[in-house]
């Protein structure tokens, strides 16, 4: 075994000394701590017990644990990318290399995401599915909370707004609080629970709406300044050029927007569709027009792409 220098040791014990000065704390406490601590097992670092405690299901179906557990893995995808999405908001010194990959890790994430819906369009039996998905309504994927938050950390509020009308609020300013809230009524999500000519809003976005609201505005007013498009256009001009940049920032566009999306897309024309008419999704929305992204145009860096390349925007997929 190897031992460390008496110099290295001093070494090491000094930058712990500063490093709890500037804490405030004192370190002759932290390594009288440290004497008595247990040393860490796998199972308690990665909290794997609670982990796998989690997943509850609400029938006997057996392949309902496979819906549960897939979408657990997917929020915590989904947490890994708000994570790195944070880190890009608030880095002082942005600068290519640090954008360009951290941008790469959340296309990576979402490319793990895509290619994993095989094991929700191939890994389930058909006749199961369509039993247990009863007892689910009316929870529906668009509740997701997590990836709002992602879309919002990504792109300006206008690029979220429903396609159809999105037009007519390019030339209005945020001047007050009820800016948030007239924006929100038209996000584009708001077309898997909302009845556009009556306005009638489901339970499923009620609820949703109930659950998460205030926190979603929070976090619009706090990312105005600081989503992953506003972080990009404070870089120098000459830094907004770079070719590798660029496509990261168009990679990861097309990834989450298309691919991504696609792929969800898919997987439920392959349960809900059945050759027939489309089945309404658990939480009543018209998923086909709020899914494809054709219909919604979802882009979220609209000025890396040609006016054709937005025109024909999911077409021909």
């Amino acid at each position: 075994m190897t031992h460390k220098s008496s110099l290295e040791t001093d070494q090491q014990l000094e930058a712990l000394r500063e490093k709890f000065d500037a804490m405030g704390q004192n370190l002759d406490h932290q390594l009288e701590g440290f004497a008595h601590s247990k040393p860490i097992n796998y199972w308690d670092y990665i909290q794997v017990d609670s982990l796998l405690s989690i997943q509850n299901q609400r029938t006997l179906l057996p392949d309902e644990m496979v819906f549960i557990m897939y979408h657990q893995i997917n929020e915590l995808l989904f947490k890994m990318i708000l994570w790195e999405i944070e880190q890009v908001a608030y880095e002082k010194d942005l600068n290519v290399v640090f954008f360009s990959e951290k941008l790469t890790r959340i296309s990576r994430y979402f490319d793990m995401l895509t290619s994993s819906f095989n094991i929700m369009r191939e890994g389930m039996n058909m006749e199961q599915y369509l039993k247990f998905r009863r007892t689910l309504s009316p929870a529906s994927g668009f509740q997701s909370a997590q990836y709002r938050f992602v879309e919002f950390g990504s792109t300006e509020l206008i690029n979220l707004i429903d396609a159809r009308i999105r037009e007519s609020f390019k030339n209005e300013e945020v001047t007050d609080e009820s800016y948030y809230d007239k924006v929100f009524e038209h996000l584009y999500w708001q077309a898997a629970g909302k009845d556009y000519e009556t306005g009638d809003k489901t339970y499923t976005l009620k609820a949703f709406e109930l659950k998460y609201k205030e926190a979603f505005i929070r976090f619009l007013k706090q990312y105005k300044t600081l989503n992953l498009w506003a972080r990009f256009k404070t870089l120098p001009l000459s830094d907004q050029k770079d070719a590798t940049l660029l496509e990261a920032m168009r990679h990861y566009d097309y990834t989450v927007n298309i691919k991504w999306v696609m792929s969800h897309y898919h997987t439920a024309l392959h349960y809900l569709n059945q050759g027939k008419e489309p089945l309404e999704a658990t939480g009543g929305s018209d998923w086909v027009k709020y899914m494809h992204p054709k219909y919604q145009k979802r882009i979220f860096f609209p000025d890396l792409w040609s006016e054709e390349e937005r025109a024909n925007w999911g077409q021909n997929i």
